[in-house]
């Protein structure tokens, strides 16, 4: 298990260094590089570890294994004013997803909504990034994926379905915004990755081994499936996320979605992004003032007597973010050196603690 004293802290500019450096010598084209190492910051300040930079050395095994097309640059055809279809050409999801918010914002700020299917694309990491692409327009926005079967239908055993992200968001005035990015298993198996990663133990509900019984064996667990949160309601919103980015985009679905960590063939992971401008009903800063005011009405709420305080979704990790800006993005001694074997693959420089550590 990983303790405090294995635990150090890498500057955010650095790591952005280190995973730009790393992609390019890889093949990635260094304007891509730059998106794909931005998304992946992204993830390590917010917190979410599993879908940070430790992401990489599966990324680039990928490339190695020729099923990820490195050099890939995804394409886009405008179906209506208001609608767009991306083919990611089996390319990084983070382009295709970028290219996609960004020409939705596009239609959004013309007509009011923008629509984009993306196809034949993989993994994009933390949905919240194109969220937070699309609040920083001031825009409304719907994410969906779909992913690698990890849990069963309601009352299965087998993998079928994904523990594929549902997210969405919106700006606020003086308060923090709206991000809600959650997945419809209890937890992310990214996180069962990262406790394998770092010998840990994983909590006994999370998810079955290959037998069928709970386990608290990460190693196990993915032998197994992931659980869905709330029974029979996580197995439906998985399957909606399938409905929406595998059947309409024309993408992978009902289970043949290829895992990031599989590099046996191409992943063909599909999205459905949607973005909306928020003023086609009212003035911009009345919705943002009545955001305010919802923001304050939850935080403020009466509290159980085992709650110090009330969160807004997003809220936790906008904070981690801010100290993360201060403070480094942690890693695990393990972790690093697993990093920085893809580093040494290439000829680039290490990635490198603070100083003061």
């Amino acid at each position: 298990m990983a303790t405090e004293t294995q635990i150090r802290h890498f500057d955010p500019t650095e790591v952005h260094r280190f995973a730009r450096d790393v992609l390019v010598g890889n093949g990635v084209e260094a304007e891509q590089a730059e998106i794909v190492a931005k998304c992946l910051i992204a993830a390590d300040l917010r917190g979410i570890d599993t879908h940070g930079v430790n992401r990489i050395p599966s990324y680039m095994e990928r490339i190695r294994q020729g099923v990820l097309d490195a050099k890939a640059v995804p394409t886009i055809i405008q179906t209506t004013p208001v609608v767009a279809q991306i083919d990611g050409h089996n390319g990084f999801g983070f382009l295709a997803a970028s290219l996609g918010i960004e020409r939705g914002i596009q239609m959004a700020k013309e007509f009011g909504i923008g629509m984009v299917a993306v196809k034949h694309s993989n993994h994009f990491g933390m949905s919240a990034w194109i969220c937070q692409r699309a609040i920083d327009h001031d825009m409304m926005s719907l994410v969906f994926t779909n992913s690698s079967p990890a849990m069963p239908v309601w009352g299965g055993r087998s993998k079928l379905l994904g523990v594929s992200p549902l997210a969405c968001g919106a700006p606020a005035g003086e308060s923090r915004p709206f991000i809600l990015d959650m997945a419809p298993s209890i937890a992310a198996r990214g996180k069962i990755y990262k406790a394998k990663r770092r010998g840990e133990r994983i909590p006994a509900d999370w998810a079955l081994d290959g037998e069928g019984f709970p386990t608290d064996d990460p190693a196990k667990a993915l032998e197994g499936v992931m659980l869905p949160m709330g029974g029979p309601k996580g197995s439906a919103l998985a399957i909606m996320m399938d409905v929406f980015s595998g059947v309409l985009s024309g993408s992978a679905f009902a289970g043949n979605v290829t895992g990031p960590y599989d590099p046996s063939k191409a992943a063909d992971v599909g999205h459905f992004l949607v973005v909306i401008k928020p003023d086609l009903f009212m003035l911009l800063e009345e919705f943002k003032d009545r955001m305010d005011y919802l923001y304050q009405r939850v935080v403020d709420s009466e509290r159980r007597p085992d709650f110090d305080r009330i969160y807004f979704p997003g809220e936790i990790e906008q904070i981690t973010e801010e100290r993360r800006k201060k403070e480094g993005i942690p890693y695990a001694a393990g972790e690093v050196e697993t990093l920085n074997k893809e580093a040494e693959k290439v000829g680039v420089t290490l990635l490198t603690a603070r100083s003061s550590e």
